[in-house]
């Protein structure tokens, strides 16, 4: 694991479109047993180069009801985006993740590692890859489906901040489906 996370912190494949540069933010273990596949890193995770250490990561950790350092202890979660670097700013925030990444990294990255119990599919780019025909036609059917992709993937919304309006025109997502989560990963991270 740590020779292909190495060579995937080189990777370039997508540098002459990528805004910032490459800067490849990923992290695995294999003894990892819950995946977190989101979008791609935005600004903040580039310059830092730690994953979700923004405010989308505040809330994601608030749903997971996990502490930061449970979260970032590779023995338990594993961090794969759909996109490793920051893909740039796009009209209305950041640009989709490059469509590069999930390909040439990803089956490698699962792999290596035996112990998944859980892949957390954060947004509409997660899980279209991941679920393919069997994503509802919209991320609200989606997620509000979340039952029928258990127990292999659990499906989230964006943490973001601008997702607001969202959790607001959706509270079954706070009352019913974040307890479920938690339960979920709290069961998981017991074993």
């Amino acid at each position: 694991m740590k020779n292909l996370l190495s060579e995937i912190k080189k990777c370039t494949i997508c540098e002459p479109y990528l805004d910032l540069g490459a800067n490849p933010v990923v992290t695995a273990h294999k003894k990892s047993k819950i995946v977190i596949v989101g979008q791609a890193p935005g600004t903040k995770v580039h310059a830092s180069g730690i994953a979700w250490n923004d405010a989308s990561g505040k809330q994601l950790r608030k749903w997971l009801n996990v502490s930061d350092e449970v979260f970032y202890n590779t023995e338990k979660f594993a961090i794969i985006p759909m996109g490793f670097c920051y893909p740039g700013k796009g009209k209305s925030g950041d640009k989709p993740p490059r469509k590069e990444c999930a390909p040439q990294w990803h089956t490698q990255i699962f792999n290596k590692l035996p112990n998944i119990e859980l892949v957390v599919l954060i947004g509409m780019y997660a899980q279209n890859y991941y679920l393919k025909d069997k994503a509802k036609r919209t991320l609200t059917e989606t997620v509000d489906h979340y039952p029928e992709y258990l127990p292999d993937y659990f499906v989230l919304p964006h943490p973001s901040p601008r997702n607001r309006f969202w959790l607001t025109k959706n509270p079954w997502f706070e009352k019913n489906v974040v307890p479920e989560l938690q339960k979920r990963v709290l069961e998981i991270l017991k074993n």
